[in-house]
């Protein structure tokens, strides 16, 4: 019983940092071009 606690808790843990991390890149605008480098790649600069 003692495990499962345990697994619980770590589980929780990893969670919350997923959360975080996924929270820190919404803050930082990781988001905000999503078809920039899609449309980039199919013109050239010359």
């Amino acid at each position: 019983m003692t495990i499962l606690l345990f697994l619980l808790v770590v589980s929780l843990i990893i969670a919350a940092l997923g959360l975080a991390a996924f929270l820190w890149s919404l803050r930082t605008g990781q988001y905000d071009d999503l078809d920039g480098a899609a449309n980039r790649i199919l013109f050239d600069d010359d």
